[in-house]
């Protein structure tokens, strides 16, 4: 595959559409700006729940005809709020929406998680069957995590097996069923769960974002940044994603049947550029709650401190397939294993091995410093082929490594070099 093609074309050699290439002005259109303080919104008060306030000033924006709420500086503490079709949200510089430290400030709802359909708790901001979703602006969204995050640790010392659904703590962004959706420039923290997650979305650009949880004092538990959940057409770019799990995970669908149900489904053409990953445990991962993903770039991203760049998570009591794949232009320092190929058996319920597999992948033109180039474990479960890591240069601690066929390295150099100190919480 020559240079220019890599840059035009998903790795199956489709051509990347035009949409991945339109600026983010014209993805944004919110319409009429309506004030939250105007509508009877108190700013700058953190002490002073106004769930009920914020609910009110979306469905009145709603039967003005839309528009985007703004909210300006300040901290305005809620629960979980519905967003209409055809509401935005526009946060100023120095606004802050705070989510409750209480779980039953948020709505127990229908909703997705953890690869299934159930009854759990809303996300501080829910927007469901809204296309053309807009977030922008220079503020914060902020999950006020701590508690969620001491009770979850809490939880595990006398049950050391419970789920991570769990211990009852709410997600910051849940996006569904909304084509045309973009998150821009604003800075998304301390999530007490998933940070951001996106079910059955297309068309969906993630830019200029900052999205960050702690490793310590307490570490914030299953706080990805970005879950795509069965989505189609996705642009994630100059973002810095830094928390305590992985950064992007591709989600889709768990158990022996996942792959027959409705309500799953794959991640299809996904182009992530131009990003910069801190401390997570992986950068992009095909999660333990996938059934399919397929042309996934990822290329010319930074990498300061995380523990993998790219992981699969083979789970056996799933049928999986992970295929063309490209990660192109990635350079820096990630605190393990450049790339791992995995089984995954955290809450499975084996009855049969499933096929899975992971096929044509492509690493190309990568500058990494890492402990080993790739780590390659229960490859007796699932298959592997055609992949090929070239033309990339890696300084390692060790260079032992598995064997395996589907695996070929060309044009790649290995620098032997002092083991590094591992990063905390991997």
């Amino acid at each position: 595959m020559s240079e220019e093609s890599l840059s035009l074309c998903f790795p199956d050699g489709t051509p990347i559409p035009e949409w991945f290439s339109h600026p983010t002005e014209e993805k944004v259109n919110g319409g009429r700006s309506f004030s939250a303080v105007e509508m009877g919104v108190l700013p700058g008060r953190p002490d002073v729940l106004q769930t009920e306030k914020l609910q009110q000033a979306i469905d009145e924006v709603a039967k003005q005809g839309g528009g985007t709420l703004v909210l300006s500086a300040g901290t305005y503490l809620s629960g979980s709020l519905f967003f209409r079709p055809g509401v935005h949200l526009h946060l100023e510089k120095d606004a802050i929406l705070l989510g409750s430290t209480e779980i039953a400030d948020f709505a127990l709802v229908q909703t997705r998680l953890a690869g299934l359909s159930m009854n759990y708790f809303a996300a501080l901001i829910n927007a469901d069957h809204c296309d053309g979703f807009t977030i922008s602006g220079d503020g914060v969204l902020d999950g006020n995590g701590l508690p969620y995050w001491r009770h979850f640790w809490l939880r595990r010392k006398f049950n050391p097996d419970c789920h991570g659904v769990d211990e009852m703590r709410p997600r910051i962004l849940y996006v569904s069923n909304s084509d045309d959706v973009t998150i821009k420039g604003v800075e998304i923290r301390n999530s007490p769960f998933w940070t951001t997650h996106y079910y059955r979305c297309r068309r969906l650009t993630l830019e200029n974002l900052r999205i960050t949880s702690p490793a310590k004092p307490v570490p914030a538990p299953s706080t990805d940044a970005v879950d795509l959940d069965n989505c189609e057409y996705v642009l994630i770019r100059n973002c810095y994603l830094a928390v305590n799990d992985d950064a992007i995970a591709l989600k889709g669908g768990i158990g022996p049947d996942a792959d027959q149900r409705p309500e799953n489904g794959a991640n299809t053409h996904i182009l992530i550029e131009n990003c910069t990953f801190g401390f997570c445990h992986q950068c992009l991962t095909c999660g333990s709650e996938t059934i399919h993903n397929r042309n996934v770039i990822m290329r010319n991203c930074e990498v300061n401190g995380a523990g993998r760049v790219f992981r699969m998570k083979m789970r056996p009591d799933t049928p999986q397939l992970n295929e063309y794949f490209l990660l192109s232009g990635i350079r820096g320092v990630c605190v393990d294993v450049a790339f791992v190929f995995s089984s995954w058996t955290q809450y499975c319920e084996i009855q049969e091995i499933l096929p899975s597999s992971g096929e044509h992948i492509l690493v190309d033109n990568m500058n990494m410093v890492c402990e080993r180039v790739y780590y390659l474990a229960g490859e007796d479960e699932f298959k592997l082929a055609d992949i090929r890591i070239q033309n990339s240069s890696f300084s390692v601690s060790s260079q032992e490594v598995t064997a395996h066929e589907g695996i070929v390295f060309q044009n790649v150099s290995n620098t032997l070099r002092s083991p590094m100190k591992g990063g905390d919480g991997l």
